[in-house]
């Protein structure tokens, strides 16, 4: 297999054919924070929150590293002003749910009010039920302020009793409606 040297944060380092900017980051110990990135699923890119900047000849761009791939001789910054500007405002959109991230970046409140303070919209529960399971019983339900994560009322029953997304879910969104549920049922 091929390697391809790549520049990140200053370090000379090797990614491995195929590989995203994020995984050739956490295989050189350089932490990029994510939410929305597990190894069993798909790069999705959704949560914003591994944004880097990478330049290429004269361009200068800001990718989600866990979606972009590592190419020779780019040149990736992880943490730099702008960089922590966008993860900063993310962390106030999906407040208080990234409380330990929050601290890292010195937020201490949100300008914005959220009623979903259980769920984070990061979608692993969504992408492990769709691209994992195949039962595609979970889903985004709703657009922008109003995104919601719901269950197809047909398969609540069989996601009730799956409960393998459960440790992908850092809000508890997710267990906490299939217990409930499940309370529902033993009644």
């Amino acid at each position: 297999m091929s390697t391809i040297p790549l520049e990140i944060d200053g370090r000379q380092v090797a990614a491995e054919e195929g590989e995203t900017i994020l995984e050739a980051a956490q295989r050189n110990g350089i932490h990029i924070p994510t939410l929305c990135y597990n190894k069993q699923l798909k790069p999705y890119g959704e949560c914003r929150l591994c944004m880097v900047e990478v330049t290429k000849g004269n361009r200068t761009r800001i990718v989600a590293s866990c979606a972009y791939p590592a190419e020779e001789n780019i040149v990736v910054k992880t943490n730099t002003e702008k960089i922590a500007k966008i993860r900063k405002m993310i962390i106030e959109l999906l407040w208080p749910s990234l409380s330990a991230l929050a601290k890292d970046y010195g937020v201490t409140e949100s300008r914005f009010h959220s009623d979903h303070t259980d769920c984070n919209l990061c979608g692993m529960c969504v992408r492990y039920c769709s691209e994992v399971k195949k039962l595609n019983a979970v889903y985004f339900k709703g657009r922008g302020i109003n995104r919601e994560i719901a269950v197809v009322p047909d398969l609540a029953n069989e996601c009730i009793y799956c409960r393998d997304c459960f440790t992908l879910c850092s809000g508890g969104w997710i267990v906490d409606k299939c217990d409930n549920a499940y309370t529902s049922l033993s009644k």
